[in-house]
């Protein structure tokens, strides 16, 4: 077992502590992380969305930055902005809540276009500019955002361009019953509501070790024929009837990324067809459109993406 692959379980096994009952959306989490890419987290009120990112924050000793986005929001709220002190006769920059290592920009389809725009250089390029000057981000950097998908009054969608700055997009629903009753009991055992405190996860690394883990990943092997499927997958998005809006190549490149980041948590060191089908739903399902009569018909596009995928033989490799 790689030492990359040893402290992202050690990871886990810190942030199952506080955060229960949603293995997929964790492991889906920290292949992201190993990705060194952004997340969009959609689900329900009082799922511990907030409570997920910031004991991840702690298991590496990362800055932790939260932004409630709002109509009022302005771009200089996230970004920052320059002002003049009185004192030294100059202007100064005021770093925004945007320079951190793991930023959760909550809600963030509340902020009109013009906000949720802000983002867009930071989370491509990993650096902000203010009047005119370019600020480079410590690394890692990664964006988290939350949608309520219930909720769709007062909200602004966001663009195809700005979803598909998301390396993964992650649903989290209710638990079952055995894991909500042991949170209620656990979380109800202290004053307040503080049982499961992020305050109590353990550091288990440093940024620097995220940043070699993350190099690791990128340099799992993937065999062509792999790649190839993860392309075929991508481009039948596109020619299929019910899918208005297919993915883009970004899609493909996605899904080997993500694939990458599943082997080095499994302990392997190249990836399998397996990888990237278990990859297909939280990169493509923000990155495709339903034709409008199929969407009418109450079909999602994780239903039509699992259709699509049978469709399409995976190599034997």
């Amino acid at each position: 077992m790689s030492r990359s692959t040893e402290i992202f379980r050690k990871i886990h096994a810190a942030v199952s502590q506080v955060f229960v009952g949603q293995e997929e959306v964790l492991y889906q989490v920290l292949a992201a992380l190993l990705a060194g890419g952004h997340v969009l987290l959609e689900g329900k009120p009082g799922l511990g969305k907030t409570h997920l990112v910031l004991a991840l924050s702690h298991t590496f000793g990362g800055t932790f930055r939260r932004i409630q986005f709002t109509p009022d929001l302005m771009p200089s709220d996230v970004c920052g902005h320059t002002l003049f002190d009185m004192s030294s006769s100059t202007f100064r920059v005021r770093r925004g809540p945007v320079f951190a290592n793991l930023l959760l920009a909550d809600e963030i389809n509340r902020a009109p276009a013009k906000t949720q725009s802000s983002l867009l250089e930071v989370m491509q390029e990993t650096q902000v500019t203010i009047d005119g000057e370019s600020h480079a981000l410590a690394p890692p950097f990664m964006t988290f955002a939350t949608q309520n998908p219930i909720e769709q009054e007062g909200t602004y969608p966001l663009p195809e361009a700005q979803l598909d700055r998301f390396l993964l997009k992650v649903l989290i629903d209710y638990p079952d019953v055995a894991n909500e009753t042991w949170i209620v009991k656990a979380v109800s055992s202290r004053a307040s509501g503080g049982g499961l405190s992020t305050a109590e996860v353990p550091q288990v690394c440093t940024p620097q070790d995220i940043l070699a883990a993350q190099d690791e990943a990128a340099a799992v092997q993937a065999v062509e024929q792999v790649v190839d499927y993860a392309v075929k997958i991508v481009r039948a998005t596109r020619q299929h009837s019910a899918i208005s809006l297919g993915a883009g190549t970004r899609g493909a490149i996605s899904l080997v990324r993500v694939a990458k980041s599943y082997a080095l948590l499994e302990g392997r060191s190249f990836i399998t067809p397996a990888d990237v089908k278990r990859a297909v739903l939280p990169v493509l399902r923000h990155r495709v459109q339903l034709a409008p009569e199929i969407a009418i018909s109450g079909q999602s596009v994780d239903d039509m993406l699992n259709s699509l995928l049978k469709t399409i033989e995976a190599p034997r490799v």
